[in-house]
């Protein structure tokens, strides 16, 4: 019985030292620009030693950024925001490895009513041009 107990114990010590640290980080947006008035989701995957990418999160990353406030991963933009971009800046805890972006904010307002499906499925549907054969 003292065996098994001394086996459970190295087993259990030594599963944190097996936990790998991603040797690079990258960021995939959902979106090419910020909305105002809305939380946007940056994507930060970490590229790991045994050649796999997984997404990572504050447990992984410390964010911050140039205007906003960021709930996790997700950046929110306050509806009253006036400049052009937001500078991100991503680190890997407890590593020296860090991104830095930026990302433009919306302009465009966005439409006041969205079509319905039954708008939609009422337009005549677009004509593609044939291919001259090459």
């Amino acid at each position: 019985m003292r065996i098994i107990y001394t086996v459970m114990l190295l087993w259990f010590s030594g599963t944190n030292v097996l936990a790998q640290q991603p040797d690079s980080i990258f960021v995939h947006l959902y979106t090419d620009s910020l909305k105002k008035g809305t939380h946007n989701y940056i994507n930060i995957d970490g590229l790991f030693p045994n050649g796999r990418y997984l997404p990572l999160d504050t447990t992984h990353l410390v964010f911050s950024s140039s205007a906003g406030q960021f709930f996790g991963n997700n950046l929110y933009i306050d509806k009253n925001f006036i400049g052009d971009k937001v500078s991100i800046r991503v680190a890997l805890k407890g590593s020296a490895i860090v991104k830095e972006f930026d990302i433009y904010v919306k302009k465009a307002p966005d439409p006041a009513q969205l079509p319905t499906a039954e708008d939609i499925l009422r337009q005549p549907p677009s004509r593609k041009q044939k291919r001259s054969g090459n």
